[in-house]
């Protein structure tokens, strides 16, 4: 094993040797080998660079992308437990590529199953993950083209699970870093798995299983943790990687690289140009009071109104700041109670006179509907003694 182990990392090292040191380019030289590409920083959206990223092509295994995140959907909603057993299937034992030969009956616990997908890009665990999440494959399929299309992937296409070769199934940069993104935000703990470069499942049988992560980016470049490999021949080589360094997290998307050495290089160019060209500059951070309301039904009749979002401004590290506002506009209708969480509002935010974005408003504490007894009082008071009672 330690023999196996010691082989595996001069051949990474190897493979790295020629792109270590990486230099940052122009952005027209960034993606020159892969046909699609796209960079964006997570918090806020923007796109970086971009090469065809729209054009639609097939993904490979960046697909599980998406059934990690109804995976994950399904744990968050508890009607799939992270240390429930699930019996592996004829169907799912059946999956060729990268696998972790899993057996039909075998019993393996849906934590297991996700490693091997999130760092070996496991086709037999995602299938059998799959079939538990939806009842069956196609069914899963189904669930996955409809959160595509809540996500607003609009030119994507999913035939399966595993991002094996299926005619038809096809997505865009664009579209992978959406699912990325939404991943990363909706479900930060993928990144305790996508960050692993090895593990083991099978710890407790004579055979244990050592798990590689396909993403080799994960041992040389400062701040990745993420996120997913792709490789068929029809796909070429494809990577949707992310890092995150100094609270500013990018995702950087490369499809079609004719060569794994090449499109590694191509990411990590990505992620270099980013962080050595711009920088996120904080505006307003998140629960900031920034008006209040007044309802003369409720407990606590005036009270604060916050951001429910922080709002940062992603500039060019060479341009200079900006002038900047905001703007409050409250819903017209505000029905009593109001959790926090709960959106009364819209905060508009300007930067150099231009609507930059919006963000929900809410209120900092619960407000709570008055008693017929507390309101009663109130008036009463109101009319003894005047508006200051």
């Amino acid at each position: 094993m330690k023999t196996r182990k010691m082989l595996m990392s001069l051949v990474t090292c190897f493979i790295f040797s020629c792109f270590i040191h990486v230099t940052v380019a122009r952005a027209d030289e960034l993606v020159t080998d892969g046909k699609a590409a796209i960079l964006i920083e997570a918090q806020t959206g923007e796109i970086l660079y971009e090469k065809n990223p729209h054009e639609q092509l097939p993904p490979a295994s960046m697909t599980k992308m998406m059934s990690m995140y109804l995976i994950l959907e399904a744990i968050n909603n508890e009607s799939m437990q992270w240390d429930e057993v699930i019996r592996v299937s004829e169907n799912a034992a059946s999956y060729g590529g990268s696998q972790i030969f899993l057996k039909p009956g075998e019993e393996m616990t849906v934590r297991d199953l996700f490693k091997s997908i999130a760092i070996a890009s496991a086709n037999d665990s995602v299938t059998a993950l799959a079939e538990r999440v939806a009842g069956s494959e196609e069914a899963f399929v189904e669930k996955m083209n409809e959160k595509a299309q809540e996500l607003g992937m609009k030119n994507t296409v999913f035939k399966n699970p595993t991002g094996l070769t299926t005619e038809g199934h096809l997505t865009t940069p664009y579209d992978m870093s959406i699912i990325a993104r939404h991943l990363l935000s909706d479900y930060p703990e993928i990144t305790e798995f996508s960050s692993l470069y090895e593990d083991y499942i099978r710890q407790d049988t004579e055979s244990p299983f050592w798990l590689v992560n396909t993403n080799k980016l994960l041992k040389y470049v400062d701040g990745v943790d993420g996120l997913k490999t792709g490789f068929t021949q029809e796909a070429g080589y494809c990577l949707t990687a992310t890092a995150n360094r100094n609270d500013m997290r990018v995702i950087a998307v490369v499809m079609g690289g004719s060569k794994s050495d090449i499109r590694n290089q191509e990411v990590t160019r990505l992620i270099e140009y980013a962080y050595e060209q711009y920088e996120l500059v904080p505006k307003l951070e998140s629960e900031k009071i920034v008006s209040s309301g007044y309802n003369m039904l409720a407990k606590n009749r005036q009270f604060d109104i916050v951001t429910a979002e922080p709002i940062t401004v992603l500039k060019k590290k060479t341009d200079k700041e900006q002038e900047s506002n905001y703007e409050v506009k409250l819903n017209k209708e505000i029905k009593l109670p109001i959790q926090p969480g709960d959106q009364i509002g819209t905060l508009t935010y300007y930067y150099n006179g231009e609507v930059y974005r919006e963000i929900p408003l809410t209120v900092k504490e619960s407000v709570e509907k008055n008693s017929f007894i507390g309101l009663l009082g109130y008036i009463v008071s109101q009319m003894i003694f005047g508006e200051n009672a």
